[in-house]
Protein backbone atom coordinates (compact mmCIF):
# COMPACT_ATOMS: atom_id res chain seq x y z
CA UNK A 1 0.00 0.00 0.00
CA UNK A 2 1.57 3.63 -1.29
CA UNK A 3 0.88 6.83 1.30
CA UNK A 4 0.12 9.87 -1.08
CA UNK A 5 0.11 13.53 0.93
CA UNK A 6 -2.13 15.98 -0.92
CA UNK A 7 -2.55 19.94 -1.00
CA UNK A 8 -6.03 20.88 -1.91
CA UNK A 9 -7.97 23.44 -2.56
CA UNK A 10 -10.64 23.98 -0.02
CA UNK A 11 -12.92 24.58 -2.99
CA UNK A 12 -12.88 20.71 -3.98
CA UNK A 13 -11.82 19.55 -0.36
CA UNK A 14 -15.51 18.32 0.44
CA UNK A 15 -15.91 16.73 -3.34
CA UNK A 16 -12.43 15.04 -2.90
CA UNK A 17 -13.55 13.50 0.38
CA UNK A 18 -16.73 12.51 -0.36
CA UNK A 19 -15.10 10.52 -3.92
CA UNK A 20 -12.62 8.76 -1.32
CA UNK A 21 -15.26 7.63 1.15
CA UNK A 22 -16.83 5.50 -1.60
CA UNK A 23 -13.86 2.97 -1.57
CA UNK A 24 -13.61 1.03 1.20
CA UNK A 25 -11.22 0.71 3.93
CA UNK A 26 -8.87 -1.99 2.02
CA UNK A 27 -8.74 0.38 -0.83
CA UNK A 28 -7.85 3.46 0.77
CA UNK A 29 -7.75 5.19 4.50
CA UNK A 30 -8.19 7.99 5.02
CA UNK A 31 -5.55 9.85 7.47
CA UNK A 32 -6.24 12.56 9.37
CA UNK A 33 -3.43 15.14 9.38
CA UNK A 34 -1.01 15.07 12.40
CA UNK A 35 -0.91 18.87 14.08
CA UNK A 36 1.87 18.24 16.17
CA UNK A 37 3.86 17.32 13.04
CA UNK A 38 2.81 20.29 11.06
CA UNK A 39 3.70 22.68 14.08
CA UNK A 40 7.06 20.85 14.61
CA UNK A 41 7.80 20.83 11.34
CA UNK A 42 6.88 24.98 10.90
CA UNK A 43 9.06 25.62 14.08
CA UNK A 44 11.87 23.65 12.30
CA UNK A 45 11.42 25.24 8.98
CA UNK A 46 11.87 28.54 11.02
CA UNK A 47 14.61 27.50 12.80
CA UNK A 48 16.50 26.51 10.04
CA UNK A 49 15.36 29.98 7.65
CA UNK A 50 17.35 31.93 10.99
CA UNK A 51 20.49 29.91 10.23
CA UNK A 52 20.66 30.40 6.88
CA UNK A 53 20.17 33.68 7.05
CA UNK A 54 22.98 34.36 9.71
CA UNK A 55 20.63 35.13 12.32
CA UNK A 56 20.76 32.19 14.82
CA UNK A 57 21.94 32.22 17.83
CA UNK A 58 24.42 29.26 19.02
CA UNK A 59 25.86 27.94 22.46
CA UNK A 60 28.70 25.83 23.62
CA UNK A 61 28.23 22.63 24.73
CA UNK A 62 29.07 23.26 28.24
CA UNK A 63 26.55 26.01 28.39
CA UNK A 64 24.12 23.92 27.01
CA UNK A 65 24.65 21.07 29.45
CA UNK A 66 24.76 23.60 32.47
CA UNK A 67 21.19 25.07 31.59
CA UNK A 68 19.80 21.37 30.66
CA UNK A 69 21.38 20.78 34.23
CA UNK A 70 19.66 23.83 35.89
CA UNK A 71 16.17 22.99 34.39
CA UNK A 72 16.19 19.45 35.86
CA UNK A 73 17.84 20.63 39.17
CA UNK A 74 14.85 23.23 39.38
CA UNK A 75 11.82 20.64 38.43
CA UNK A 76 13.20 17.23 40.11
CA UNK A 77 10.91 17.77 43.20
CA UNK A 78 7.76 18.58 40.53
CA UNK A 79 7.10 15.20 40.16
Amino acid sequence: MQTLKLRVNDRVYEKLIWLLSKFNKDEIEIIPENTDFVKNQNYLVGELNEILKGKANFIEMDEAEQRLENRLNKHENCI
